[in-house]
């Protein structure tokens, strides 16, 4: 088992839209980074655990706990020429962009970025280094232990 932390813009899907679809699940659509992608087509397992994170917001932080509960699987998006994600070089024989579905496990308290980087335990956290901008990212077993022994409420 492995586990991640995926950002998502609470104004295209936040913990709450999440909470609300059907099944509590949603597909990680759109990314558009090839480490990203690579990290959802070739290292994701259905079962791996998630830390759902709001980002470009007035107070990003963890807002969730989640697991990846798909396989990858090709990204509709990248097909529909009426969406933002569109990419014309795909094609469903060879399709670019991937994506695995996200289940809900529980909405929790907001632990904010600054909260994050309180802590000398996840000093080397990926998303708390300099530059990093994936939406993907993936967590230490430490870092996950300490996160959602420590900090969950």
């Amino acid at each position: 088992m492995r586990y991640w932390l995926m950002k998502s813009e609470p104004s295209d899907c936040s913990i709450d839209d999440l909470a609300a679809m059907p099944n509590q699940t949603v597909a990680w659509y759109g990314v558009r980074n090839y480490q990203a992608r690579n990290f959802m087509r070739d290292q994701m397992k259905a079962g791996d655990g998630v830390l759902f994170y709001h980002s470009n917001c007035k107070e990003p932080g963890i807002a969730g706990i989640a697991r990846v509960s798909s396989t990858a699987y090709p990204d509709a998006t990248q097909f529909k020429r009426s969406s933002r994600y569109f990419d014309p070089k795909a094609t469903p024989e060879q399709p670019r962009w991937f994506n695995v579905d996200v289940q809900l496990v529980k909405k929790i308290a907001l632990i904010t970025i600054s909260e994050l980087r309180r802590h000398p335990e996840l000093s080397r956290m990926r998303t708390l280094q300099t530059g990093n901008r994936l939406s993907i990212t993936p967590l230490d077993p430490a870092e996950w232990e300490f996160i959602t022994e420590h900090l969950v409420r």
